[in-house]
């Protein structure tokens, strides 16, 4: 995913992406431990992606809170 589309979910979308990104991250993992994956670059890319939507989901929540303590 792209930041620009990262960006344009809400928190419960982000939340429901970041669990699914994690579930194939580690079905990919497993993968790798038996046998090597075509392309082992994928699982920095999703790592990165991950964390990407962490980033994303902690910035939503900390504009969320500031808005609700500003009224």
């Amino acid at each position: 995913m792209k930041k620009e589309e990262i960006k344009e979910l809400s928190i419960q979308e982000l939340k429901a992406q970041i669990e699914a990104s994690e579930k194939a991250y580690r079905e990919l993992k497993v993968a790798h431990a038996i046998s090597p994956v075509d392309n082992p670059a994928k699982i920095t890319k999703d790592r990165r992606d991950i964390a990407r939507l962490k980033t994303v989901l902690r910035q939503k929540q900390i504009a969320e809170q500031a808005n609700a303590s500003a009224k």
